[in-house]
């Protein structure tokens, strides 16, 4: 409940003072890349900048390791996920190791037989490890960039983001206030669990110990009370805004202009150099894969 994740940390840092629009495009631009990647090699080096970026902003190594909490979970259940859909077979039909195999024996231990058809692994080691690497890559991603900006600036970002709708007559300025308000529920519900969290627990709720069976139950007393206030908070904000004489429809003017400077051109820099070196080990025209090392860091089986 204490986790900083999807709050604006105030600092006065380079990553704090970049233009919020170069944000959102250069985290984008780094989920689709760590997609693209097909070995442990590529999401290492695709990953440094973010390290490096995450450090300026928190200026505390120990981050690194609170971000480490959710991907784990998530590849746990994608592990045995994993088992039952790929449909790796490591023995022929001879019952000898497949030549994938025979290359692989020297680096890791065989093939771990769990009955019929199948088999931990290092096709489903491998597959899980890299889903878990995109997993954090993709929650510091999106930390850096919620905690380093104001929702107010992030939401003027993607309003400016989402001009060219607006020749097709969407409203993107209404789409733009649904993501403020949910930017501005996140910290507001966070606060509010850990107050219903704290009350139950005054009142002999057990949210950690017992079976798993009882902390469901006991979680219950935490999600029905939180989706209750949630409602009612909502229902409070729309009031006063109805109230405010708030129309979504009417036109508006900007009084603030967001103008890049030279940390953007760094952001740029980074994503262009990431991007290139993606696209060249992808189209093979760097010469790595022959390299015995390198075959054993591909995960994208």
């Amino acid at each position: 409940m204490n986790s900083n994740y999807g709050r604006y940390m105030m600092n006065d840092t380079v990553v704090h003072k970049m233009d919020p629009r170069f944000k959102i495009i250069f985290i984008i631009i780094y989920i689709v890349l760590t997609f693209v990647a097909k070995d442990f090699l590529t999401l290492g080096i695709i990953l440094l900048p973010l390290w490096i970026l995450y450090l300026i902003e928190t200026k505390s190594p120990t981050a690194f390791l609170r971000l480490w909490i959710m991907p784990p979970l998530i590849g746990f259940f994608l592990f045995w996920v994993n088992i039952y859909t790929m449909g790796q077979k490591p023995y022929d039909a001879a019952g000898a190791l497949t030549e994938n195999y025979k290359k692989l024996k020297d680096w890791y231990p065989l093939p771990i037989h769990l009955g019929k058809s199948y088999f931990i692994s290092w096709e489903v080691i491998a597959r899980t490890l890299g889903l878990v690497v995109r997993v954090y890559i993709m929650i510091m991603a999106t930390s850096l960039m919620i905690n380093t900006t104001k929702p107010m600036l992030l939401s003027k970002a993607i309003d400016d983001l989402l001009m060219p709708l607006k020749l097709l007559f969407i409203p993107t300025h209404v789409i733009v206030m649904i993501i403020y308000i949910a930017l501005r529920f996140i910290p507001t519900l966070l606060e509010e669990a850990q107050r219903i969290t704290k009350a139950q627990a005054s009142r002999g709720v057990d949210f950690k110990n017992g079976k798993f069976k009882d902390k469901v139950k006991s979680f219950t007393t935490l999600i029905i009370p939180l989706f209750v206030t949630a409602f009612s908070k909502a229902e409070d904000l729309s009031n006063a805004m109805e109230t405010r004489g708030y129309n979504p429809y009417a036109k508006r003017t900007k009084y603030r202009l967001i103008i890049p400077t030279w940390r953007d051109i760094f952001l740029v820099l980074i994503a262009a150099w990431a991007i290139t070196y993606v696209v060249l080990v992808d189209k093979q025209i760097i010469a790595t894969n022959n390299a015995a090392w390198y075959a054993n860091t591909f995960f994208a089986f």
